[in-house]
């Protein structure tokens, strides 16, 4: 099993050099808030932790927690002080504790709360993979590829409700990114780049291949697709290239152009 990642925001040598000699897990540290947001939702994040010493702290935890693309992900705040302690657990952080306990109890913090994949859902989820895509499912994926994002998420959807065990967020991950791709269609730019980021929390678990669908893929297109809305900025809009918004490509494809 890959080893948990870490991502703490802090700018007190201590405090990253204490973490740093963790390294039976994969650390990233950030000084800087405004990366903050891209590293939570790219770098498969298992835990946060955020030291109190930091300015921007506030932000910073009531960003993570009031986005629904990061606020799944666990969230420490560690600070002496237990005014700023109340705050923080006020702004959505799951755990606060002080510098003390911190140091005493990590190991056992990062093993109670750190989101890792569950091997039982991943058995599933590779079972479920192998399974037949659902006709609803097949019915909004045609409805993908002709370009009719509003009712692809309706059948989707509909396909993600009816759904038991962890493939149902192969629907959702799909539905969310035809969402981005109508959200462009509007010009609503932050519409559009919301959802290719909550669209990556699903994708990420999944296989390159599920039900005959190129995962893989679709994971590709819709992160290149993400970044290059990000270089353009909400200005930039009317100049994205439409030939990145792609088509779910699966074993179907073919058939459905004849």
């Amino acid at each position: 099993m890959k080893p948990v990642t870490l991502l703490y925001v802090s700018k007190r040598k201590a405090f990253v050099s204490f973490v740093n000699g963790h390294s039976e897990y994969n650390n990233i540290a950030l000084s800087q808030a405004q990366l903050i947001a891209d590293a939570l939702i790219e770098r498969r994040v298992g835990l946060v932790f955020i030291d109190g010493a930091f300015p921007q702290w506030r932000t910073l935890v009531l960003g993570a927690k009031s986005s629904a693309a990061t606020r799944r992900i666990p969230l420490c705040f560690v600070s002496d002080d237990s005014g700023a302690r109340a705050e923080a657990l006020s702004c959505g952080a799951d755990l606060t504790i002080g510098w003390a306990e911190f140091h005493k109890q990590f190991s056992r913090i990062v093993k109670a709360l750190a989101r890792t994949p569950d091997p039982a859902a991943m058995a599933l989820l590779e079972c479920q993979c192998r399974e037949a895509l659902p006709a609803l499912a097949v019915e909004g994926l045609r409805e993908f590829n002709r370009g009719e994002y509003y009712s692809q998420h309706d059948l989707l959807e509909a396909q993600w409700v009816k759904t038991a065990g962890p493939v149902r967020d192969l629907y959702r991950a799909i539905l969310q990114v035809g969402v981005a791709y109508y959200q462009i269609e509007r010009g609503n730019y932050r519409g559009a780049l919301k959802m290719l980021q909550r669209s990556v929390q699903w994708l990420h678990l999944l296989p390159e291949k599920c039900q005959d669908i190129d995962v893989g893929r679709l994971r590709r297109d819709s992160y290149a697709l993400r970044a290059e809305l990000q270089r353009l900025g909400p200005e930039g809009l009317a100049q994205l290239d439409r030939r990145l918004l792609k088509p779910i490509r699966w074993r179907s494809t073919q058939a459905d152009k004849t």
